[in-house]
């Protein structure tokens, strides 16, 4: 009879609290007697998690917001930090959330508990001494991508690359007709979904370049329709006051990215996690993106990698266009989303590798490494 496991997890935002449900699934089918505490949202407390505070406490965006959270931040990280080192946990999972978890990481596995960061962070793009406090703190590192597990491996960090859950959640072939009947979009027209980002800043930035170049793509394709899901009602707000004036044929959507995605032929996006749902619906994408001229000025000098979309970073080459700063105008914008609409092949059949490998049944896979981990196999 397998002994009872205690799992300590940490999870600081929504995404996190979906992974981390369906890897405390996972354990549960692997090894049933198993108790859960720590933080975690509405969905790991469904599975079992008993909270020790609510996980928006910790979902805090920007760095002013952040300097002026930080006093609590912190004496709830100490608080945690002592609390878990009474319950002596067989293994703490820290998911996401570096800036808080790499701390709790750290001197957990000081004082001998196994320690596990589930999501790497970009440790190999910027900021690359991190990976000196996570080879101190982490027993292992769990990678949602191949590129991730190689770069620590080089830096001696023990690591498994899991797979993407969403790889796993979306299927290899999508029906297109069955969503542009199910979003009331036409069946035989072009249809370009445009994602400017679901954050008011990016929506910003971008929202009225990618209208503008829509416009441009109509004129040269008048047939061309277009769909843009809005992430909330605030960002929806946003652009109808951008549409005003314009002559689009745009249909709006609350949220329902994925069946835009299912229902497009080729996609204009901002740079960010929306292009990985993209790569696996196998949508022909522009990658685009905007931000302060000092910000750009400051990453260009940060950043080692030569690509910045996940798209390119997973192939390892220029599969998709990169538009970035002052690149990203109405006219290049238009001129290679129409390109895109004549042939998107190559990128696609690239996008079809990437999924596949990307398909390793993730949270089965992160369940396994953790319970080899700990010996409970």
């Amino acid at each position: 009879m397998a002994s009872r496991l205690r799992v300590a997890l940490v999870a600081g935002e929504a995404s996190g609290d979906i992974l981390g449900s369906t890897l405390m699934q996972a354990l549960k089918v692997q090894h049933p007697d198993v108790e859960f505490i720590g933080v975690g949202g509405g969905r790991m407390q469904a599975e079992g998690l008993e909270p020790y505070f609510p996980m928006e406490r910790l979902s805090v965006m920007g760095l002013v917001e952040v300097l002026g959270r930080l006093p609590e931040l912190l004496a709830r990280r100490k608080r945690l930090i002592t609390t878990l080192i009474e319950a002596r946990p067989d293994v703490f999972i820290g998911i996401d959330a570096p800036d808080f978890n790499l701390g709790v990481e750290l001197k957990l596995r000081h004082a001998g508990i196994k320690t596990v960061h589930y999501v790497s962070p970009s440790v190999w793009a910027w900021r690359q001494k991190r990976v000196l406090k996570i080879r101190k703190g982490c027993d292992l590192m769990l990678t949602l991508f191949p590129f991730e597990a190689r770069f620590y491996e080089e830096q001696g960090v023990p690591v498994r690359f899991v797979g993407h859950p969403l790889a796993d959640a979306i299927p290899l072939e999508t029906d297109r007709l069955a969503a542009r009947r199910a979003l009331g979009l036409p069946g035989e027209s072009p249809v370009v979904a445009l994602m400017p980002g679901s954050r008011g800043g990016e929506v910003a930035k971008l929202g009225e370049l990618f209208l503008d170049a829509a416009e441009r793509l109509r004129s040269m394709r008048p047939g061309v329709q277009f769909v843009l899901p809005c992430a909330s009602p605030e960002r929806r707000a946003q652009v109808e006051a951008m549409l005003a004036g314009r002559d689009l044929a745009l249909t709006l959507l609350d949220g329902r990215s994925h069946e835009a995605l299912a229902a497009c032929d080729a996609v204009l996006i901002a740079s960010g996690t929306a292009t990985l749902e993209a790569l696996l619906y196998k949508r022909p994408m522009v990658v685009a993106y905007r931000v302060a001229p000092l910000t750009y000025r400051i990453l260009k000098r940060l950043v080692k990698s030569p690509f910045v979309s996940l798209p390119n970073l997973l192939a390892q080459r220029l599969l998709v266009p990169e538009l970035l700063q002052d690149a990203a105008t109405p006219e290049a914008l238009s001129g290679a989303m129409g390109a895109l609409l004549e042939g998107g092949g190559v990128q696609t059949e690239g996008f079809d590798a990437i999924h596949r490998t990307l398909r390793q049944d993730a949270s089965r896979q992160a369940a396994d490494a953790i319970l080899k981990l700990v010996g409970a196999r």
